[in-house]
């Protein structure tokens, strides 16, 4: 490997309870006296259960805890479908400037029309690059812009007349999209898929029936590809009296050079905080704009950014006038203002005729990821992929080792490792995403080690995998079990309940 520094972490870090002791505190304050309490009945009688605690040593443990995380400032982090990019510090610090950062919700609207033009030209640019006359806004990520979208689509049918109970959903689509129709009271089919990892379109058309009120397609899909019959898959949807869906999380490899509208979409959430400039994990923050075709676009939920008479913004809040057949509130306010001023200033820093650079270099890291590793992995599908390059655990065979073991030890060798098990319908799976924003240094970095590792598992050493990764703050932790049964509460060494 090379000496790049990729910011393994090194130590591990207790508790803030554990580092407290009785009587540790950072200001020293005498007991006040003579004051008499308001807080009758509900003064405390017991301590807080707080530990006592030193500047310092707050300080410090704070510290330590930031640099056992592993993110996209401190290394490589090609987690497949998630688009996980450097995201530029001069957007950071436009959304922190004051009118957007300390926007209220409840302000009246001539007091923040700066806000306001900043969500309105946001729309126009998600209009512009995907070809579709209306955007909800709303959305706060990519699950509720789905839920946004199928509202708006069972909304249209129901002025219709028409009951229609099913959503045809691939194979390839993201894991949300057959829960988004669930939740939204839909029935699941599942489609099919060709050997090439695409949607098999003779199954999807003998799905089409009356009852079918959209399809939910993920473009380009899971597996990398870009869906080649997706214009016939919209018209054979379309004349079957149903609307298409298109996930938009992937956007990435599309931007500026493929606009959803000219391919039938009718809606399509756009995720801000993957797409255009947005720190992406650890639950927030998001936004998942969703577009709307010309016959989905009166269902757009509450509210919406019009022009006043004066030429003002205001905001449309309720379902009369033009939004009489708005399906109504998708949540209690506007969305995530900082999102709206980073994905803003990401458009105007490429501009029109640049943006598509974005998608292009994603494709070709992808690409190049792929082509490198192709003699050394096992590629998923055969010819060239979109921005995220899937391989299977073929190349594992015999070893010993599954895809588990070699995630682990990539996190061993200083790396995040990509997605694992997914989608489904590869065994094994890798799904690599490079994004546009590493570099070639980088992605050689990351071959060398891929290699390496592969060597390894290939000899003596493989028994090593089952332990890995030795030098991170954690092992082996259970997911499963920490996901079912978290504990929430720290309880003293020696103590009924102790986590210790």
């Amino acid at each position: 490997m090379s000496g790049t520094q990729r910011g393994a972490p090194d130590r591990t870090e207790p508790l803030l309870f554990e580092l407290g002791a009785p009587g540790r505190c950072g200001v020293d304050l005498p007991e006040p006296t003579g004051a008499a309490t308001r807080l009758g009945a509900a003064e405390r009688t017991a301590k807080v259960g707080l530990p006592d605690l030193d500047e310092a040593t707050v300080v410090r443990h704070y510290t330590r805890l930031s640099r056992l995380n592993h993110g996209i400032d401190t290394a490589f982090y090609p987690l497949g479908s998630c688009t996980m990019k450097h995201n530029p510090r001069l957007h950071e610090k436009l959304a922190r400037l004051p009118g957007f950062a300390d926007v209220h919700p409840l302000q009246p609207a001539d007091t923040v029309q700066g806000a306001l033009a900043v969500i309105d030209e946001m729309a126009r640019w998600l209009r512009i690059l995907t070809g579709l006359p209306a955007v909800a806004m709303w959305p706060a990520a990519g699950a509720h812009g789905e839920l946004c979208g199928l509202m708006a689509i069972r909304a249209a049918h129901e002025a219709s007349g028409e009951a229609r109970t099913r959503i045809l959903v691939p194979d390839s689509a993201h894991g949300t999209n057959p829960a988004t129709a669930a939740f939204c009271g839909f029935q699941v089919h599942k489609v099919q898929e060709n050997p090439d990892g695409r949607v098999d379109t003779a199954s999807l058309k003998a799905a089409l029936g009356p009852d079918v009120a959209a399809i939910m397609l993920t473009n380009p899909n899971t597996c990398g590809v870009f869906e080649s019959d997706i214009r016939a898959m919209a018209d054979a949807t379309h004349a079957a009296g149903a609307y298409f869906y298109c996930d938009g999380a992937n956007f990435n490899a599309m931007i500026g050079k493929v606009r959803p509208g000219d391919l039938g979409v009718d809606a399509m959430h756009i995720n801000l905080h993957k797409t255009f400039s947005t720190p992406h994990g650890g639950g927030g923050p998001g936004a998942g704009p969703t577009v709307l075709s010309a016959a989905l676009a009166p269902f757009a939920p509450l509210p919406w950014v019009l022009p006043g008479d004066g030429g003002e913004l205001r905001l449309q809040e309720q379902a009369v006038g033009p939004a009489a057949a708005s399906f109504g509130r998708l949540r209690a306010f506007h969305g995530q203002m900082g999102t709206f001023v980073r994905a803003l200033a990401y458009c105007l820093s490429y501009g029109r005729d640049s943006i598509r650079k974005v998608a292009e270099d994603a494709v070709l890291n992808a690409n190049y990821l792929r082509a490198a590793l192709a003699d050394t992995l096992s590629p998923a599908y055969p010819g060239p992929c979109m921005h995220e390059c899937l391989f299977d655990d073929s190349f594992l065979d015999g070893t010993g080792v599954s895809t588990l073991d070699f995630a682990k030890a990539l996190i061993e060798a200083g790396f995040h490792p990509p997605t694992v098990y997914f989608p489904l319908v590869v065994s094994g799976a890798l799904l690599v995403e490079p994004t546009e924003t590493e570099s070639r240094a980088t992605l050689d970095d990351f071959i060398e080690t891929v290699r390496a590792l592969v060597a390894r598992a290939r000899g003596p050493e493989a028994d090593g995998f089952a332990d890995a990764p030795a030098n991170a703050p954690r092992q082996r932790t259970d997911e499963t079990r920490a996901a079912r049964n978290p504990v929430l509460r720290w309880t003293p060494p020696g103590t009924c309940g102790s986590t210790s």
